[in-house]
């Protein structure tokens, strides 16, 4: 090395570099100005000769060897050398290109890194992560990581045979971010992140941010670029708001995307293009508004059917790429089907390449177990009083609206959020700071998340699964609720399903079980949900949880939808379940759609269908649903006959349905109430032959008779199968018709007066 060479060496930030425990390596690597001329230093290990080749015409610059490890340095000779790559000679005689990552400047700026210290850098996923792009003139790809415990912070992978050594990053000042900026680096490669403790400990880390990920059981990260795909559902997003808030008819059709679709030959999974080409005509044929899917982000195991993410940022790749999943959503949203997302900001695996322990602390969790384990799942809790774990999760959901046009974000277990002691023993948990159980922290990052939502994407539906009765779930944030739109109503579910498992002769003792949920139906805003969580793990199908023979099993289902779909609430129901499936659903088997063929099944398929044509064409069952004057009791305390009659109203005096339903084994003829005078004409029997029933069904338009029965002037009998639904609607008398009434009225009258 000559002379001058050697002066200029900063020995100690050299060995740095050499014992890779350097985080800013960008202040000594690359290229530096050393008087008039320009210094380059490289560390490339294994290495025995490199050269600087220039982009531009040029000779080829030797490097001279400073440190046998592979460290080298060379000066440039002119302002022609301001672009340049290394040929790089290995010892085993291969040679390899790299372009040089330490002459750019960061892209993360102090205002990015001070709104994330805030939590409130809701696109942070745009600075973070993995990001191809082309910085003056040279193609790659910008990497940075939340990574403020390591010692040192690389970025290893396919572009640089995952040598920790050769692309160490540079820590931006005290935000605890690493960055650089990997020319090359280029989609569809494979990345983790190599991280350095001070007590020497190395080892791998997935992307917290990555946009992709590798099919599993492979765990690393992937280039992506998410900036290709060309949407066209324009106009539905425009009246997003209009179709799916307020009081409009949501109709949810639930799957776990692994279980629609049968895959081609030799492959593990059917691909998100597959899938969508068959659901979308499933979906319309059968009138449901939504589709949700359980989650999609990328998660290790099938087993926990994504219940437990590891890739927050990246569609699973178990059913293709990014632009496959943005594929699935644009066509939906082309059809007319809204997309409802199943999201976990409750808890993260213990996997060792992916949050846990991720800079060597308990960076996104907690170190006290008491507060950072949750045992019924045997994973770890999240850290949302930390501003960037709060931001992290945030703006995740914002991302799967903002670049996936996700139309609604359903977060899962709600309630182990909310609460401190939630599925632990005593002495298991630590109260807040005021000695109570309530989650204060998670409290808080429920109502920013539904704030930013609300306030960046209009129209877009945020939903709780919330199993408790913690007070103002989808009430205001101005009012000291939480903000959600929705609210899974697992009492109702709860109730009517442990109901209905009785034989219809015991039914007449739990008939409060029955009526219970319209005390509390205006409380929240309610989804009523026959979701995955019912059929699954030894609890049977719907058609597996109804009593009595095979007639009995599935007159009691289309009883029980039936009942679903005229009780306040928006509707959801899983995939399956709307073909009668006797089998309990698990994530490794597809929907039984050969029991389409059976008459039994047709019958509960076509029944669903009807009904949500029912549901989206008559204004009384959803107008009114979120208030108290859409719905009225007409008959709710004949236990012992087992039947129910009660109305539902719309905006308009005359919008009335009148619904009798018999949950009793044997056949009714009664005598009900009714609101309004006028004629009532069925238009819905559970027991129509179509569905399966017996086709005991009420032909003729009941005419209100003024009979009091039920505390009101107007009667009508309506007769009624065993385990039936009825749905009539009013229709109010014209004129010429009273009239007519009139005149027979003062006939008989005048007769009898004579007589």
């Amino acid at each position: 090395m000559t002379g001058r060479l050697y002066k200029l060496m900063n020995w100690p930030r050299i060995e740095d570099i050499i014992y890779s425990e350097c985080d800013n390596p960008h202040e000594i690597l690359g290229p530096h100005k050393a008087g008039r001329q320009t210094l380059v230093q490289a560390f490339f290990p294994e290495a025995v000769n490199v050269c600087i080749i220039p982009e531009a015409p040029g000779k080829p610059v030797k490097m001279e060897m400073a440190d046998e490890e592979g460290f080298f340095a060379a000066f440039l000779p002119d302002a022609s050398y301001a672009d340049y790559h290394y040929s790089v000679e290995r010892k085993d005689g291969s040679k390899v290109i790299y372009g040089e990552p330490y002459r750019f400047k960061p892209l993360i700026t102090q205002s990015d890194t001070d709104k994330f210290k805030n939590g409130i850098h809701y696109t942070i996923y745009e600075k973070l992560g993995a990001h191809p792009m082309e910085i003056d003139g040279t193609r790659g790809t910008y990497f940075a990581v939340w990574a403020p415990g390591v010692l040192r912070a690389s970025v290893v992978g396919d572009f640089n045979g995952w040598d920790g050594r050769i692309h160490q990053m540079r820590r931006l000042w005290d935000s605890g971010i690493f960055e650089i900026f990997i020319p090359y680096a280029k989609e569809g490669e494979n990345y983790k992140y190599e991280f350095k403790l001070r007590n020497g400990l190395t080892y791998l880390k997935a992307d917290p941010y990555c946009s992709r990920a590798q099919l599993c059981p492979e765990t690393a990260s992937v280039i992506a670029d998410l900036s290709g795909f060309c949407w066209e559902d324009e106009e539905f997003l425009e009246k997003r708001a209009d179709y799916q808030t307020g009081n409009v008819p949501v109709s949810i059709y639930e799957l776990y995307l692994g279980s629609f679709k049968k895959p081609k030959d030799g492959e593990r999974y059917a691909n998100y293009r597959d899938i969508a080409d068959s659901l979308i005509p499933y979906v319309s044929e059968m009138g449901y508004t939504h589709v949700e899917l359980m989650p999609v982000m990328e998660h290790p195991r099938d087993e926990s059917r994504g219940y437990q993410v590891i890739g927050y940022y990246a569609p699973t790749a178990r059913y293709g790429s990014p632009e496959d999943f943005m594929y699935f959503v644009n066509e939906l949203h082309k059809a007319g089907i809204g997309v409802i997302l199943d999201w976990v900001p409750v808890h993260f695996p213990k996997d060792d390449y992916g949050l846990s322990g991720f800079d060597g602390t308990c960076l996104y969790g907690h170190l006290d177990p008491r507060q950072g384990l949750l045992p019924y799942w045997g994973t770890l809790a999240y850290r949302y009083g930390s501003p960037q774990v709060s931001n992290y999760l945030i703006a995740n959901a914002l991302y799967w609206v903002e670049k996936y046009h996700a139309d609604g974000i359903r977060i899962n277990a709600v309630a182990n959020m909310l609460y401190l002691d939630y599925g632990k023993s005593e002495g298991g948990w630590i109260p807040n700071i005021y000695g109570g159980r309530e989650n204060l922290e998670a409290i808080e990052f429920l109502k920013h998340l539904n704030s930013m939502l609300k306030k960046r994407n209009h129209g877009v539906l945020s939903i709780a699964e919330e199993s408790t009765a913690f007070p103002l779930v989808t009430g205001g944030l101005n009012e000291g609720g939480l903000g959600f739109d929705l609210k899974w109503n697992n009492g109702f579910v709860n109730d009517y399903l442990r109901y209905i498992q009785y034989d219809p002769y015991f039914r007449s003792s739990h008939h409060a079980e029955l009526t219970f949920s319209t005390i509390y139906a205006y409380s929240e805003k309610f989804i009523l949900s026959f979701s995955h969580d019912e059929i699954a793990d030894g609890r049977s199908s719907m058609l597996g949880k109804m009593p009595g023979d095979t007639d009995g099993r599935f007159a009691n289902l289309r009883l029980t939808y039936s009942y679903m779909m005229t009780h306040p609430g928006k509707k959801l129901l899983f995939m399956g379940q709307d073909l009668g499936e006797p089998d309990e659903w698990n994530e490794k088997r597809t929907v039984e759609w050969e029991l389409a063929s059976e008459p039994r099944h047709a019958g509960i398929r076509e029944l669903v269908k009807d009904l949500n044509g029912i549901y989206r064409t008559c204004p009384e069952l959803y107008e009114l649903d979120d208030i108290a004057e859409g719905f009225e009791w007409i008959n709710n305390i004949s236990a012992n006959e087992g039947y129910l009659t009660f109305a539902r109203h719309g905006k308009e005096a005359d919008s009335i349905l009148l619904v009798a339903a018999n949950f009793s084994g044997v056949p009714l003829k009664i005598t009900t109430g009714v609101p309004a005078y006028g004629k009532y004409k069925e238009i819905f029997n559970s027991d129509n032959e179509k569905y399966g029933g017996r086709g005991q069904i009420n032909v003729r338009i009941k005419k209100a008779v003024k009979t009091e029965c039920d505390d009101r002037q107007w009667s009508v009998k309506v007769s009624l199968a065993p385990l039936s639904l009825s749905i009539l609607r009013f229709v109010p008398y014209t004129e010429d018709e009273l009239k007519c009434m009139e005149e027979q009225t003062k006939k008989r009258t005048a007769k009898r007066v004579s007589s």
